[in-house]
Order: structure tokens, then C-alpha cells, then sequence
């Protein structure tokens, strides 16, 4: 199961703030003697009741539990109130009867029991089971997307909470498929049981209606959409059509953002009932490092000829999509100001755009400034994040911006262009301050004026430090994200 908790007094050091926490649960059942059937217990049932047991718990702020109230929900607590929990309700004067047995009988008809458990066990697969149909390149290293991260944050996700998983990953050209990843993606879904659940990346769905629409009969489909595929930059009209009688089709969508839903029921004409929200988590952050001249703790070393303040960092796959052209017309504006930026992303996704970028780059003299370094994950991103005053985010696009919560996870500001859902991931701290500036896309001018704000007043770093730490408390955790997942799921399932 996966919580959310916090703990009260010192020996507990950082867990002392809300964090994320996994638990596997074993449950060990024991008596005198073996029964009239030889057994212990009705593994079948058992396994009913601890599912029950735990999933009252599963995805839930502890916190936030009035019966958790006022104590430390550490592993020992939470083990014991598990225990206690399936000891009450297994014991033969609360439940035996309902797990078959009766009165002066101590013998039970094995047939009866096995059909019993049959009926049990496809009641559990048609609502914990899921097939999950995604990208190719879902764990390709070389190619980390916002989309990707979220889809295997989902398939661990959901395993860890009791479902079982199959993972059906279709290489092709999303959303421009060739006739060979159609006939891959049919070959995926016919092997599919009768009446199962199927979750399909948006982009798979949406761009193959003629593949979708004539397993919605058969199947239970969900689709789950990051971005509208017609916002995609450079996407052909008719992807829009397309997008359209796939999510017709399917039994319910789920949008990583409230945008996202907005959008897609307005474009769409879709039923807002069938449409569901599902906003990104995010995995626990040490803060960032206190820049030189913050109070005492963490002290990071300056950059040589880089003020305080001047170590930007853009983390995102370099696409027209994502804006680093204008983040370099930008930052030319600026070059009377010391500061240098690191761009974090895939390489590979759009050739032609990178050269450019390039090109402007070397024709601004910028390249000892800006340093495209590629795509980066795990602990080499984590560093990154580390090394960085503040995230640079000017896409021309964009359903949510996963890499601002990532930022504010670790207190770090964002500059970012109000676009679609990025607003709604920046948010407000509690005491309303916006974590950075947001200004209109497509404008390098008003890029620059953010930047130089930043850059040369040390009130305006100050303010949106402080607002960052205050936000990086508010955020949502993976589990909350599964959660919410999880009940779409199980409202089509059952």
C-alpha cells in the first residue's frame, strides 16, 4: 500500500515533513489445528478481507485520519493496526458464516467451495486487473518525456496498490503512426481478453480511432490524455478528427490536467461526466542548496563570474514545442548580466529544430553560456536540480509542466509562459504568493523582462524563494495521483 504520513519529534529528523511511503503488506494466519477441509483458512476469502483491510488504507493522508489523529503512524503502528483490523474481522463470531460455514456442520462440500473461489477470483480480475497500452519508448533513457514519467509512475503505481498489470508497450511513430504500428497495436488489442480493462496512452488512442472504436465493444477502455493532439506543434488537422472518435468510443478519458479535461470536453463536445482528472504527483525532494548569501545551513559554492541567482536551468526535450529558441532570443537580451543555463533534454525528437537553436546560440556568441547537455534522469537530474536557482520554462505548449512541480519539490522558482495547464502546476503557496513569474508565449521581450527581473533584484529572489519553500509543501504525491486513477478504473470495471 502507499500513504502519505508526517511524523512528530526529533528522532525522526526530515520525515518530520509530509512524505510519500510504500509498504508491502504479509499476513500470516494461524490455528490449533487443521480443519475438517485440512486447511488453515479459505486462502480465497483471505485474501478478500486483506485487500479490504488495506485498502481502506491505500492511497490515503494519514494525516488526515481521525483515528490516526495526535500519534506516530510509523511502521509498527501501521502494522498493528492492519492486525488488529484482520483479526476482527476473521474471527469466527464476526465472520465465519459469511465464508461458507454453518452451524453443527464442520465439513464442507470441496466442489461448492472451489466454484465458490472461481466466482471470487473473476470478480477480482474484471476490477484489479488493467492492461496498460504505451509508447515504445516509455522507459527509453534516451528519450524522457513528462508523458513517459507519468505512465510508468502509473504502472508501478497501480501494481503496488494490488492491481495486476500487463504492460502491452507498441513501438511506432505516435501520434503519426505507420500502417506497420496499426497493425502492432491490433495485434496487441485482439490478444486482450473479453470484458478486460484497458488503459491506452492518448497518444496511441487518439491517433488510431479505426483501431480503438471496434474493440470498445468488446473491451473496457479508458483513455488517458496528456495534451490534445491538435495543440501538439506542427500537428496535421486531421489528428484532431481522429482524437475525436477515439475518445468517443472509449468508455472514460482521464486528462492530466484540469486544462487538459476543459479542453477536451470543449473540442470535443464530450459528456464533462466522462472525463476525469488525474494532475501529476511528485516523488519527495531534498530542498535545494541556500545560495551564498542566505542564513546558515547548506552553502553552495559560486560559479566563477555568475552572481547569485544566475544558474538557470530549462529541463525539457528540445522541440519547437518547448520554446528554446525563444529562450535563447531571450536570454541574448541579457547578455550584459552574468548567469549561464542548462538545457536538460532529449536531443533527438526534432533534428532540424535543434540546429537551429544551435545556430542561434553560436550567432549570439552564447555557447560558454548555454549548454545543451541532453536528456538527464535519476540521480544525474537530481544533481542538476541541485546545481540550478531557477527553472526556465517558455513552451509554446503545454497540458501541465511537470518539471515546475519537480522545480518546487525543491524550492526552486520558475519562470514559465501562461500557457494552458502550466498555471494551474505553478499554483499559489498558502498564503497566496505566486512561486514565480508567468508571462504571455511567444514573446522573448517579456522572457527577458522576467529573467532580468530576477537577475537584478534580490527582493524579487528573495519572494519567490520563500513562495517556492511554502509550495513545495502543498504538492501531491504520486499515491494521490493512483488514487484518483484507480477509482476510474474501478467505476468502468465494475
Amino acid at each position: 500500500m502507499m500513504i502519505a504520513h508526517s511524523f512528530r519529534g526529533e528522532v525522526f529528523g526530515p520525515a518530520q515533513r509530509l512524505h510519500g511511503a510504500t509498504f508491502i503488506v504479509d499476513a500470516t494466519f494461524r490455528r490449533a489445528e487443521l480443519d475438517a477441509d485440512n486447511i488453515v483458512v479459505d486462502i480465497g476469502k483471505a485474501s478478500q478481507v486483506l485487500g479490504e483491510v488495506v485498502g481502506e488504507l491505500t492511497y490515503r493522508n494519514l494525516d488526515d485520519e481521525p483515528e490516526f489523529a495526535g500519534i506516530n503512524t510509523s511502521t509498527e503502528a501501521l502494522a498493528k493496526v492492519i492486525a488488529d483490523r484482520l483479526a476482527d474481522r476473521v474471527r469466527p463470531r464476526r465472520r465465519l458464516r459469511r465464508w461458507g460455514a454453518r452451524p453443527g456442520r464442520d465439513h464442507r462440500d470441496a466442489a461448492r467451495i472451489a466454484h465458490r473461489l472461481g466466482q471470487l477470483r473473476a470478480s477480482l480480475v474484471s476490477v484489479y486487473d488493467v492492461h496498460i497500452v504505451l509508447p515504445g519508448d516509455i522507459d527509453d533513457p534516451a528519450a524522457p518525456s513528462g508523458g513517459n514519467r507519468y505512465d510508468r509512475q502509473v504502472c508501478d503505481g497501480l501494481t503496488a496498490a494490488g492491481w495486476s498489470v500487463r504492460e502491452l508497450a507498441v513501438p511506432g511513430a505516435w501520434p503519426q503512426p505507420t500502417p506497420t504500428d496499426r497493425a502492432r497495436l491490433a495485434g496487441a488489442l485482439a490478444g486482450v481478453p473479453d470484458k478486460s480493462t484497458v488503459l491506452l496512452d492518448g497518444l496511441v488512442a487518439c491517433a488510431t480511432p479505426d483501431v480503438v472504436a471496434p474493440e470498445a465493444g468488446r473491451l473496457r477502455l479508458v483513455a488517458l490524455v496528456h495534451l490534445p493532439l491538435a495543440d501538439e506543434t506542427g500537428a496535421p488537422p486531421e489528428l484532431d478528427a481522429r482524437e475525436r472518435e477515439a475518445l468517443h468510443a472509449v468508455a472514460a478519458v482521464v486528462a492530466t490536467s484540469a486544462w487538459t479535461a476543459q479542453r477536451l470536453v470543449e473540442r470535443h463536445d464530450l459528456p464533462a461526466a466522462k472525463v476525469h482528472v488525474a494532475t501529476p504527483g511528485v516523488n519527495a525532494a531534498p530542498l535545494g542548496a541556500a545560495p551564498p548569501t542566505e542564513g546558515p545551513g547548506p552553502r553552495r559554492p559560486h560559479t566563477a563570474g555568475v552572481d547569485d541567482g544566475g544558474r538557470l536551468l530549462s529541463v525539457a526535450a528540445v522541440t519547437p514545442r518547448k520554446g528554446h529558441d525563444l529562450l535563447v532570443g531571450a536570454l541574448a537580451a541579457l547578455a550584459d548580466r552574468p548567469w549561464t543555463c542548462v538545457v536538460a533534454g532529449a536531443l533527438n525528437r526534432a533534428p532540424d529544430h535543434v540546429e537551429r537553436v544551435r545556430r542561434m546560440i553560436a550567432v549570439h556568441a552564447l555557447s560558454e553560456r548555454i549548454r545543451l547537455v541532453g536528456p538527464r534522469s535519476g540521480a544525474d537530474l537530481d544533481a542538476t536540480y541541485a546545481a540550478a536557482d531557477l527553472l526556465v520554462l517558455p513552451s509554446r505548449a503545454e497540458p501541465y509542466g511537470m518539471v515546475v512541480t519537480e522545480a518546487l519539490a525543491r524550492g526552486i522558482p520558475v519562470v514559465a509562459t501562461a500557457v494552458d495547464g502550466v498555471p494551474e502546476a505553478l499554483s499559489h503557496a498558502p498564503d497566496g504568493s505566486v512561486p514565480g513569474l508567468l508571462v504571455p508565449p511567444e514573446n522573448p521581450a517579456a522572457l527577458a523582462g522576467a529573467l532580468r527581473r530576477w537577475l537584478t533584484e534580490p527582493d524579487t529572489r528573495d519572494r519567490l524563494r520563500a513562495s517556492a519553500r511554502a509550495r513545495r509543501a502543498t504538492l501531491d504525491g504520486w499515491p494521490v495521483t493512483i488514487d484518483r486513477l484507480a477509482r476510474v478504473l474501478e467505476g468502468v470495471a465494475a
